[in-house]
């Protein structure tokens, strides 16, 4: 499947691991009810989210007319984040199976993700993921967020492996994007969001229906880089 054996595994956590569009839409229609501005439609946030929680707030404000204020609603939206977090999202079919495969396979795994570290870490906790991530890396845990491949390329570096030994799972263009930019083979999710479109038509290696069908792609292309080391939050 892969020109090389994979060494360790990067994977996105918003439309990959766990289905968290319930949360986005009780989160920012409480910031909006707060605010006195009407709501934005399910369709329209599983549209928008993927391109980090500042980007989705600034989006959403101009959805419905007051960009203005950003300020007032980022403010909203961390506190009211923070109180509903992993309150309506769930883990994916397949995905504490296919996780607890590679781990029992030795094979090293971060979540890399665009949502702020304060954020995905109580969620992966909570959904009694976080036990299978040497590290996980949010979006606010790099200068730059995906599709820019410097997250990549800085978790690779975490890891000590080569970024063409070292896979990225996802659900999106920005995923794909970010892989090919770091050297990364990439393998994408059907069922994510990837900004409301089809995946069909994105550039990848493999487009899977379930997590679970990643063993098998994997089986006979592993390797594993260097003995492990205790987890870390960041």
């Amino acid at each position: 499947m892969f020109d090389k054996a994979i060494n360790a595994v990067l994977i996105d956590l918003d439309g990959t691991l766990v289905d968290t569009l319930g949360d986005f839409e009780l989160v920012l229609g409480t910031v909006l009810s707060d605010l006195g501005l009407p709501s934005v439609s399910h369709a329209w946030i599983a549209n928008t989210v993927g391109r980090g929680s500042e980007n989705l707030v600034r989006s959403m404000l101009t959805e419905v007319g007051a960009p203005e204020l950003f300020d007032q609603a980022w403010g909203l939206y961390q506190k009211h984040y923070l109180a509903f977090n992993g309150m309506t999202a769930n883990v994916y079919p397949g995905v504490v199976e296919g996780l607890s495969a590679m781990q029992s396979r030795g094979l090293p795994m971060i979540c890399l993700t665009n949502k702020p570290l304060a954020f995905a870490l109580p969620l992966l906790e909570l959904k009694g993921l976080r036990s299978f991530f040497h590290h996980v890396f949010g979006g606010d845990s790099f200068e730059r967020k995906k599709p820019d491949p410097l997250p990549l390329v800085r978790s690779c570096e975490t890891l000590h492996t080569l970024p063409h030994r070292t896979l990225m799972v996802g659900d999106s263009s920005n995923d794909a994007l970010a892989a090919r930019g770091a050297g990364c083979p990439v393998v994408l999710m059907r069922y994510g969001y990837n900004h409301g479109q089809s995946v069909e038509d994105v550039d990848c290696d493999a487009k899977l229906h379930n997590f679970l069908e990643l063993i098998p792609l994997l089986n006979g292309q592993y390797a594993a880089p260097y003995p492990h080391t205790a987890k870390t939050g960041g």
